[in-house]
């Protein structure tokens, strides 16, 4: 029963939609009507401005680290670590497909870098160093993110050990985040994906 609720919690608690909230709060729009429709630190920025999409990305990023928080504390070391990457996993699916949004959402890049912050911080360092090569040279966040979630399990692997759960992990979560960049990916091939000016030009 333990381990269902905090699974369960790990799951509502990525599904608090702080981009929703905040667009409604600040701008009064429902973001997914704007821009790429996400619901996303970056597609917050575009709308809201880059003050609002920052603290959009913190509490997105504290939902990932406080999930894996509590579920070490409530879980280890009674039992396995493969409960605590369940309740990271579940954090970013109820990011991705939040129940308070008729199962849509963000990206899960900002929650997974909460997430990895804990679990796997100097995976997370070479994923930002990605991310700011990118979107530096490109101009776009998606190339950032992709690139940065195919260093995941690389990452993982080299620095800490090939174990089949910690590589398991890191698979899943770079899935993820791809698959939640699938109509970018799109745009990417097409070549008429967004940019962002960077760096920022102001706030709205």
């Amino acid at each position: 029963m333990k381990i269902i609720l905090i699974l369960l919690f790990s799951y509502l608690l990525g599904s608090i939609p702080n981009g929703y909230i905040l667009g409604k709060y600040t701008v009064k729009k429902d973001i997914r009507k704007y821009g790429s429709g996400n619901v996303g630190a970056t597609n917050v920025a575009r709308i809201a401005g880059y003050k609002v999409g920052l603290i959009v990305a913190i509490l997105d990023i504290a939902k990932g680290f406080l999930a894996v928080y509590i579920a070490e504390i409530f879980l280890i070391p009674q039992y396995s670590m493969i409960f605590v990457f369940s309740a990271a996993i579940l954090a970013v699916i109820g990011h991705n497909w939040s129940i308070f949004l008729s199962l849509n959402g963000g990206k899960g890049v900002a929650t997974s870098v909460g997430i990895l912050l804990n679990l796997f911080p100097y995976a997370l360092l070479i994923f930002f160093v990605v991310w700011v090569v990118m979107i530096i040279s490109t101009k776009i966040v998606s190339v950032g993110s992709l690139l940065g979630a195919v260093s995941l399990p690389l990452s993982i692997l080299f620095i800490y050990g090939g174990s089949t759960d910690n590589i398991t992990f890191g698979l899943l979560i770079a899935l993820l985040i791809i698959f939640s960049h699938r109509s970018n990916i799109q745009r990417l091939i097409k070549g008429n994906e967004n940019k962002m000016s960077w760096p920022p030009r102001g706030d709205r």
